[in-house]
């Protein structure tokens, strides 16, 4: 990946372990990981059960995974502040427990509102959580384990949205959408029996003290974070900047956003620091997981609607469809986790970009006439791709920061990857309908009295119509047919492009990984090169 001269050593890593098996420390954090990520999407096609038990709109309903994500977000850059503040264990069990607390106050919600602010209490105690958990998988192994455990991480994080749909689906048909949140009982109640056995903070944990809240920081962060969020989530159903109010919310999240960024970088010492991207491979890793996000999530939210809209899936049937992209990820991930430490793990994610990159082109080939088969396997492809990428891109953006800043950066990591995601499904839904709309346009103005074609059309399926519904309504249902086709094949052209332009999109990720800094396999960084 091109040549260069050898840069300085990496800085020495702290020599501390847990008194635990790190195995035992990964899996009681692991555990709330999955239960917190898995509860992002399992709510997703319980939404319209919620709507009819709480007697509310579909877009009333919606808010209860909004105020979510507005928590979240809002929490993630501050996890490694809070770690310093109230110390790692404390936090993520504190957190585990908020989680599982709101998580009961959900499935007894007797109405919206408390649903909401359950909701809202939920995404606060998720917040600290991921974050939380990777810097301790970072410090708990040695660097030449750590793609091990980035691996058992990546799986976690990837596989729980896919999971996700299909299990909500499922405890809502067969159950209640209410059993979408009991669930996280039994496993946040494991998780911090784990916690309290096997978990501890490290030394630079204990001896440091954070800094007094930041008001200012603090604010910022939530007039940026907050506003984003809600224009992400709504902004397509408000038509986008022709709203007052999704304009408004735009201008003060970007306002917002600058003077946390300048804030931060003035305040000593920083509630964020924002100085962690000086560090070349944790800037260009970040930049890597933001393309994957923005690429996954978006690819992701599309396969579902195209299935069930134009194919006709019922959303068991699109379910298991996508379930071969988390197949693939459970193959691979265990794989590149072991290889990360003995391969070159620019590599090995490569590899993973231009794997994402051929399902989604897969996809890029779609039909009306597609077998299932051809879907699976786009699906397969791009999960392969997604566990080679995860744990080696996690890996080398994390192996050149020294241990005391995992937890500002892990924080950091997280909330470019979340908000990746966010604009990656939100400018997809946008371009879709957006060019579905002017393929219409185009194809609308071929179906006209002068088309020879369309008229021969037009009177065949006026006579095939006369013998089922009689004369007088035979044109008007032809009209509605042909109508129903016209929008059928520009949605049809407007998957595959987006799809395509995806697919080029993945491609994106290469050039970040060819900036990075080897890692070897010791605690050591070689050039781009070598």
């Amino acid at each position: 990946m091109g040549t260069g001269s050898q840069p300085p050593p990496l800085p020495i890593h702290d020599a501390w372990r847990p008194r635990a098996s790190p195995w035992l420390v990964a899996a009681s954090v692991v555990l709330a990981t999955f239960m917190q990520v898995l509860d992002v999407t399992v709510i997703m096609v319980a939404l319209p059960h919620i709507a009819g038990g709480m007697a509310a709109t579909s877009a009333e309903a919606t808010w209860t995974l909004t105020s979510y994500l507005v928590a979240n977000g809002i929490v993630i850059p501050m996890s490694g502040w809070l770690a310093l503040r109230f110390g790692r264990r404390r936090l993520v069990m504190f957190c585990t427990a908020v989680f599982t607390f709101a998580s009961m106050v959900c499935g007894l919600a007797p109405n919206l509102t408390v649903l909401v602010l359950a909701r809202i209490l939920q995404g606060a105690g998720s917040g600290a959580m991921v974050p939380a958990a990777q810097a301790v998988l970072l410090e708990s192994f040695p660097l030449e384990r750590r793609g091990m455990a980035m691996g058992l991480f990546g799986l976690v994080v990837v596989l729980a949205p896919i999971v996700g749909p299909t299990l909500g689906g499922w405890l809502t048909d067969a159950f209640s959408w209410r059993w979408t949140f009991y669930i996280n009982l039994p496993v946040g109640l494991l998780a911090l029996h784990l916690m309290a056995r096997y978990l501890e903070d490290p030394p630079w944990i204990c001896r440091r003290q954070a800094a007094r809240l930041d008001a200012a920081g603090l604010s910022s962060l939530v007039l940026w974070i907050g506003p984003l969020q809600i224009v992400l989530d709504k902004g397509q159903q408000a038509d986008w900047f022709a709203s007052r109010w999704v304009a408004a919310l735009a201008v003060v999240s970007l306002a917002a956003a600058m003077t946390f960024v300048v804030h931060e970088l003035r305040a000593l010492p920083p509630m964020v620091d924002l100085r962690v991207f000086r560090d070349r491979n944790f800037a260009t890793g970040t930049v890597a997981v933001a393309v994957l996000s923005w690429v996954l999530l978006a690819s992701g939210a599309m396969l579902p609607q195209f299935l069930q809209i134009l194919l006709g899936y019922t959303a068991e049937l699109s379910g298991w469809a996508s379930s071969p992209r988390g197949l693939g990820v459970l193959l691979v991930t265990p794989v590149a986790g072991y290889l990360t430490s003995r391969w070159d793990a620019r590599k090995l994610a490569a590899l993973g970009f231009l794997l994402m990159a051929a399902g989604n082109y897969m996809l890029g080939q779609v039909n009306l006439q597609i077998a299932m088969e051809s879907i699976v396997a786009a699906n397969l492809v791009q999960g392969m791709g997604m566990g080679f990428i995860f744990a080696p891109l996690t890996t080398l953006a994390m192996a050149t920061l020294r241990n005391e800043q995992m937890g500002n950066a892990s924080g950091l990591f997280n909330l470019v990857r979340n908000v990746a995601g966010g604009i990656g499904i939100s400018a997809t839904t946008t371009y879709i309908l957006r060019s579905a709309q002017r393929r219409q346009l185009t194809l609308v103005a071929h179906l006209t009295p002068y088309d020879a074609v369309y008229q021969q059309r037009m009177a065949r399926m006026k006579a095939a119509l006369s013998a089922l519904v009689g004369a007088p309504q035979a044109e008007s249902r032809a009209h509605a047919a042909v109508y129903g086709l016209v929008l059928q094949q520009a949605h049809l052209a407007a998957y595959v492009e987006a799809w395509r332009r995806l697919a080029l999109g993945a491609l994106l990720g290469l050039p970040a990984l060819a900036a990075m800094q080897r890692v070897l396999g010791r605690g050591g960084i070689a050039g781009p090169g070598e």
